[in-house]
């Protein structure tokens, strides 16, 4: 699907200067970009290249606003988030003009309730009561489970599984392999012959809109009440978040992460890879965790803007005098 230069402009926020009329469908690097193609630069060095590139426009900053170069120029203030948000709408176009289809060998419910222009790849299975949003996209091999509910516009892609009664909002991407909604790690031990009983895992998990979910991600459903991903979250590939956590608004968490249960993230939360956290803890407002960071049970990290580093997590400045201090003890 194509989209006009002037509608790219004013989804984005950006000037146009140009031919409004002339089109783009989609998205390339400088190097490999065609006249169908938009691409971008964020400094000024890099411009003459774009400018001699094949590509059909240009976003940029304010550096490019005075050159003459023949080519259609969008202005914005911030040329990268600019060209992801065209890259998204452009995408959506070509989604909302696409027509329903079922693949031949998927199952879908009878009672299950499909949106418009949704799209069933082959061998997916949708349970029974699931509702699909329009636009939702549902790649090979997936298992969507009874009562699931996918918004507008979710893009599921190969061998997902979404076990019953999970609620995923709009626009939510969820990379192959992950698996959401599955039982929690809680048990309880008999004291006199040493055995464990699995704790009741009956809660739900709750997605809410524009989430990314990595590759081979796992999140657990809540044990007896609910474990929620807030608005706007990215979560990495190879992450595990356990039962009962309660992730905030637009926190980032790198590859390989574990968190145990019952713990809460707050709002813009940054995790680097390899972190992990310890059941109850409690990362506050802002607080960013370096790689392979380590947080103790039911501990409070706040600080908004503080990074923290090393096990048990510190901030960096005092965890990096305490390796300097190390070393001169070391030499000694």
């Amino acid at each position: 699907m194509k989209c006009s230069l002037q509608q790219i402009a004013d989804a984005v926020g950006a000037r146009l200067i140009g031919d409004a009329q002339a089109t783009v469908s989609g998205v390339a690097s400088i190097g490999s970009a065609s006249s169908a193609d938009l691409v971008f630069v964020e400094d000024e060095k890099h411009l003459a290249g774009a400018l001699q590139s094949q590509a059909g426009a240009v976003i940029a900053g304010n550096f490019a606003s005075t050159v003459n170069g023949g080519r259609s120029l969008l202005i914005s203030d911030h040329p990268k988030l600019a060209f992801a948000r065209a890259a998204r709408l452009l995408q959506r176009e070509s989604i909302d003009g696409a027509q329903s289809t079922v693949h031949a060998t998927a199952v879908v419910h009878p009672t299950a309730a499909m949106g418009a222009g949704v799209c069933i790849a082959a061998r997916a299975v949708i349970g029974e009561r699931a509702q699909i949003g329009d636009g939702a996209r549902i790649g090979e091999g997936c298992a969507i489970g009874a009562g699931v509910v996918l918004g507008q516009h979710c893009e599921i892609y190969p061998n997902v599984t979404i076990y019953p009664g999970s609620t995923l909002g709009s626009r939510v991407i969820v990379h192959a392999g992950a698996v959401l909604g599955s039982d929690g790690f809680g048990y309880v031990r008999d004291r006199q012959t040493g055995h464990y009983e699995k704790f009741p895992q009956v809660g739900r998990l709750v997605i809410e809109d524009d989430v990314e979910i990595g590759a081979n991600a796992t999140i657990d459903r809540g044990a007896l009440d609910e474990t929620r991903i807030r608005r706007g979250t990215k979560i990495d590939n190879l992450v595990h978040i356990g039962h009962n956590c309660h992730i905030g608004e637009d926190v980032v968490i790198a590859a390989q992460t574990g968190l145990s249960g019952s713990i809460v993230i707050e709002n813009g939360v940054v995790l680097g890879g390899q972190v992990g956290i310890g059941e109850h803890a409690r990362i506050e407002e802002g607080v960013m965790l370096g790689g392979q960071g380590g947080v103790l049970p039911n501990k409070i990290l706040r600080g908004k803007g503080v990074a923290f580093w090393g096990t048990p997590a510190q901030p960096l400045r005092q965890c990096l005098k305490q390796l300097a201090t190390l070393a001169r003890l070391a030499k000694k």
